[in-house]
């Protein structure tokens, strides 16, 4: 039963922050989209690893490094982005796509 929550939870986590998106309310380079599809994700690769779903970690697994990978970039663009840069990564490109 708590894994059932504990998946459930992981799951509205990654919905939360696509719906977000799609709806204008935060850039997919965002912090909290980032962190939120980070946390989700990885809460159901480990969720599938220990319940030997193969393919559902494959998809989590990758979901999960993908947004990892772009909260360091987002962090590491922060750190070195000018004092009054106005735009630390928290929009699309001009083609409307992340980074």
């Amino acid at each position: 039963m708590i894994a059932q929550l504990v998946q459930i939870a992981g799951s509205l986590l990654v919905l939360a922050a696509f719906a977000a998106a799609q709806f204008g309310r935060v850039g997919t380079n965002s912090l909290s989209y980032l962190v939120a599809n980070a946390v989700g994700s990885g809460v159901l690769a480990v969720l599938a690893f220990l319940e030997q779903q193969w393919g559902f970690l494959i998809l989590e697994g990758s979901w999960s490094l993908v947004s990892l990978f772009g909260l360091a970039r987002l962090v590491l663009r922060r750190r070195s982005a000018p004092v009054g840069d106005s735009d630390p990564g928290g929009g699309a490109d001009a083609a409307g796509s992340p980074g």
